[in-house]
Order: C-alpha cells, then sequence, then structure tokens
C-alpha cells in the first residue's frame, strides 16, 4: 500500500483537534478561578495557555498548517457556543466584552502563534531561543488584546504588577514546553 492510501486511511488529526477543542473550553472555564500571588489575582487559565500553544503547534509539525487553522478554527467557535450554553442555562447574563475578548484574545494569538511557528519550521532549524520567544510573544498578544478589550473591567491600580506576574507565571510554563516542542519530530509516523 503506498504512503498515501496509509495517510487517507489513518487521519487521526481530528483526536488532536477534539483535545484542542476541550483544552479551550477548559480555558474559558478556569478564568473565573483565581488565586492570589503578590496582592493581586490571577486566572488559573494563564497556566494553561501554553499547554495550548504547544497543542497546536503539534498539530502544524505533525499534520499541517491547514489542520491548525481548523483546529483553532473548531475550537474558538466551540469554546464560545460552550460560554453560551453554559451561560443560559446557569440563568446568567451572556456578557459580550468578556466573550469577544477571550474570543480574539484567543484566536488572533493562535493564528500569531502559528504563523511565527510556522516560518521557523520551514526556514529556520527551529532553535529552542526563538520558539520559547514564539510561545511568550503569543501569550502577551492573548494578555494585550483581552485587556484593550476589557478595559472598563479592570482594576487599573495593579494593573502592572498582575500584567508581569502573568507574563512571568506564562513564561515559566512556556520554558517546558519549548523542550516538549524540540524534541517532536516533523511528520506522522504511520
Amino acid at each position: 500500500m503506498t504512503k498515501k492510501k496509509q495517510e487517507e486511511l489513518y487521519d487521526d488529526s481530528w483526536l488532536y483537534i477534539l483535545l484542542l477543542t476541550t483544552l479551550s473550553i477548559l480555558l474559558e472555564s478556569l478564568k473565573t478561578y483565581k488565586f492570589q500571588l503578590m496582592g493581586v489575582s490571577i486566572s488559573y487559565a494563564i497556566i494553561l495557555l501554553p499547554i495550548v500553544y504547544l497543542l497546536v503547534n503539534y498539530i502544524t509539525k505533525k499534520y499541517d498548517y491547514k489542520k491548525a487553522v481548523a483546529a483553532i478554527s473548531i475550537s474558538a467557535v466551540i469554546s464560545v457556543c460552550f460560554m453560551a450554553i453554559v451561560s443560559f442555562a446557569l440563568g446568567k447574563s451572556l456578557i459580550l466584552t468578556s466573550l469577544t475578548g477571550e474570543f480574539c484574545g484567543y484566536v488572533v494569538s493562535q493564528f500569531v502563534n502559528l504563523t511565527i511557528y510556522n516560518f521557523l519550521l520551514n526556514n529556520t532549524k527551529s532553535p529552542i531561543l526563538l520558539i520559547l520567544f514564539n510561545y511568550l510573544f503569543s501569550v502577551i498578544i492573548f494578555i494585550l488584546l483581552y485587556t484593550l478589550i476589557n478595559l472598563g473591567n479592570m482594576n487599573l491600580d495593579s494593573f502592572w504588577t498582575k500584567y508581569f506576574l502573568m507574563v512571568g507565571i506564562s513564561f515559566g510554563m512556556s520554558i517546558p514546553m519549548a523542550f516538549i516542542d524540540k524534541r517532536i519530530k516533523r511528520g506522522r509516523d504511520i
């Protein structure tokens, strides 16, 4: 059997798309759970964000750019639908700015991550430092977009402390993700 026929028979990319969708729903759910650090309330979702980027990078490396775009699109739409259904089921009002802030931050930061990562894969030997900076840059994009859209709902007294703590936590989480990412080989093993 030729390799092309084997790939047609064994396309398990949908499993990773499903996993990404589950992680994006978990990311949305964790934004309400917070911990205190240096007098600032930080969401647990910031810890999960580099893992989500790692999964998209894995899909890009193992499958291709188109599968990663599909994964981001599907996970974004389903997570928004999930949040709308949960708000309706719990009888809470759906806050449009919160929903759009998360959606825009997630989608734009994922596509920034994907575009830079795809460039690194195709045009460089993907040095670990550049992969790490890609993770960090994507997290910063997410935080900034979320902040810009939700600026009216934020406490600006401790903004910079919270911002740098979130970037620091994301940087700490991105270090092992970059090492894991570097060890992943391109292409699928069938």
